[in-house]
């Protein structure tokens, strides 16, 4: 995981950055984050153009490629590392108005993480309100 922003009430955002924590933050938060995680990955590598026709040389700088191009999903986290929310982002979080932010088993996280995803919106310089953003309204 890699760091992105502090949120209030000692929470903090992180992005998932492998499969296996994609993987991960499904089974902790009993929701399909992994199966979009891969979908988008693969969509990403199968865009990759190779800079050069060297076959040993071809990979260099794909895996940045595919992380600058893909969405950004990310896991709020708890001081004690227990999994809260979690979100997808366009790719480099430029706002464009696509985002989900899912809780637990895709429960409606803004009644207790609002703030926590206020502070990430801030962080990306775009607003991830709810009625955008929580694609499970009941």
């Amino acid at each position: 995981m890699e760091y992105i922003c502090d949120a209030p009430k000692n929470r903090t955002w992180f992005r998932l950055i492998s499969e296996g924590e994609a993987v991960a933050e499904s089974l902790a938060m009993h929701h399909a984050v992994e199966k979009h995680y891969r979908r988008e990955w693969e969509q990403a590598d199968a865009s990759y153009k190779p800079a050069t026709t060297v076959y040993i040389e071809q990979d260099i700088g794909k895996k940045s490629y595919i992380q600058r191009t893909m969405p950004i999903f990310l896991t709020l986290r708890d001081e004690e590392g227990l999994a809260l929310a979690t979100a997808m982002l366009p790719a480099q979080g430029k706002p464009d108005g696509t985002c989900i932010v899912v809780g637990r088993g895709n429960a409606d996280p803004y009644p207790d993480h609002g703030d926590a995803i206020e502070a990430l919106g801030r962080h990306f310089g775009t607003t991830l309100d709810r009625h955008r953003c929580f694609p499970y309204r009941r």
